[in-house]
């Protein structure tokens, strides 16, 4: 096989997006009256009424799912799907196609290196850095293809024969009676809220409380919408209710701000990372060591080439690394990971009280954890195991290019017998 593939090189980049909603790697963009967008739940934009009803209304699912197929001389592909919709397509066509056509599929390290470093000027974290996230794990899918092994054996195999998960949803109940180790829920209500919002916090957190028992462990998604101030507070008020995490209660880039909530509350576990981007982004985060568990997403935070150096990191410290949702992709890095005792199933059902996939329809094989886990031989298939669905409804980025955007300005006078020194002719 050595000899095979000595010479391999990347001959396609093929994107799409995906007609609909329900589909792909955009967990956002969902049907109307989904828990994920359509019950009260905090967000940065609570502070205006009109955009507290649902997520939808400021622009959560904006951008939609967002593949990209990527093929070596061999004829192998790898596929992988995020979000980033139709900007996602355009900066894979016009920047970084350029680094992959004619490269070795299998250097992923120097491939993430440069499509970062080319993109730093505009990127660094956000959309750029989750467009290099897709790209990376097809690179990936491609290369346990290649190998026909499955990624999490070249992750460096598993450290266990079974993942269980947590389950991010509306009802706590529902995820214990399934299955599941652990439940998290939305806060409802934030800071501008006011008191009365906070008391309304503590009656939901109560309820939930009562509905799976003291010792079922209970955690709170803040998304991103609390204060230092209103964060204490509220961790205060619910001392009682044996929360066994409160999770990105702060901005993220208010990072300087954990450690004030965790030197008022240093027996609290404090979580973040879902919206943070790149080692560089993770390495203060790790180096404060005040939050107990980190949380990136693979498909943002530069893929599986980049959480590996994350976790590395955080290894160091004792930190454990527990990712965002993310499906199958954080399946195998977890269960390769000694530093990650579980992953977090987020959801996908309206109501939130079954299991469905993380991906919805966009593959027909997607292995879910119908009873709060899975065993290593789900994850067995090469690469990360997941067959396209014939029927997925997926647009071609080609068609999104057409006309392809136009280039820079050049002088007019460049190839042309009018000389004039003006510039206006767009090549």
């Amino acid at each position: 096989m050595a000899a095979r593939y000595k010479s391999l090189q990347i001959t396609l980049v093929r994107t799409f997006v995906v007609e609909g909603v329900g589909s792909g790697g955009d967990y956002h963009n969902v049907k109307g009256g989904h828990w994920l967008i359509d019950s009260p739940i905090s967000t940065p934009m609570s502070g205006w009424e009109k955009y507290r009803s649902s997520r939808t209304s400021w622009g959560i699912n904006v951008l939609g799912s967002f593949c990209v197929e990527i093929e070596a001389s061999d004829g192998t592909k790898g596929f992988a799907t995020g979000f980033g919709g139709p900007p996602a397509c355009w900066l894979v066509k016009q920047h970084f196609e350029r680094f992959l056509i004619g490269a070795d599929p299998r250097n992923t390290n120097s491939l993430f290196e440069q499509m970062y470093r080319a993109s730093m000027f505009y990127g660094r974290k956000g959309l750029p850095v989750a467009v290099i996230s897709v790209i990376d794990l097809a690179l990936w899918d491609l290369k346990g293809k290649l190998w026909g092994e499955p990624v999490y054996r070249l992750l460096g195999g598993n450290t266990r024969e079974r993942l269980h998960f947590y389950c991010t949803g509306p009802e706590p109940a529902a995820a214990k009676e399934m299955g599941f180790i652990g439940a998290k829920v939305p806060l409802p209500y934030g800071p501008d809220e006011g008191q009365a919002g906070l008391r309304k916090n503590v009656d939901f957190l109560t309820k939930h409380r009562q509905s799976v028992g003291l010792d079922f462990p209970l955690r709170v998604d803040c998304y991103m919408s609390l204060t230092v101030p209103y964060t204490i507070q509220l961790v205060k008020a619910c001392e009682d209710l044996n929360i066994d995490w409160w999770e990105e209660c702060l901005t993220p880039d208010d990072s300087d701000g954990f450690e004030q909530i965790k030197r008022a509350h240093p027996t609290v576990k404090f979580t973040t990372g879902e919206h943070e981007y790149s080692r560089y982004g993770f390495r203060k985060l790790i180096k404060g060591r005040n939050l107990d568990i980190l949380q990136p997403d693979v498909m943002w935070v530069g893929g599986m080439s980049e959480l590996q150096r994350i976790s590395a990191m955080a290894s160091a410290y004792d930190i454990p690394v527990v990712p965002h949702a993310s499906g199958p992709y954080s399946y195998h890095f977890v269960i390769s990971q000694p530093n990650s005792p579980f992953q977090e199933y987020l959801a996908n059902s309206p109501d939130g009280k079954s299991v469905l996939p993380v991906f919805g329809d966009l593959f027909i094989n997607e292995p879910i954890p119908a009873k709060g886990y899975l065993e290593v031989d789900d994850l067995e298939k090469p690469g990360f195991g997941l067959e396209l669905n014939p029927h997925a409804r997926l647009i071609s980025g080609d068609h999104l290019l057409n006309p392809i955007p136009q280039k820079g300005l050049e002088p007019h006078g460049k190839g042309d017998e009018d000389d004039t020194a003006t510039f206006g002719q767009i090549k």
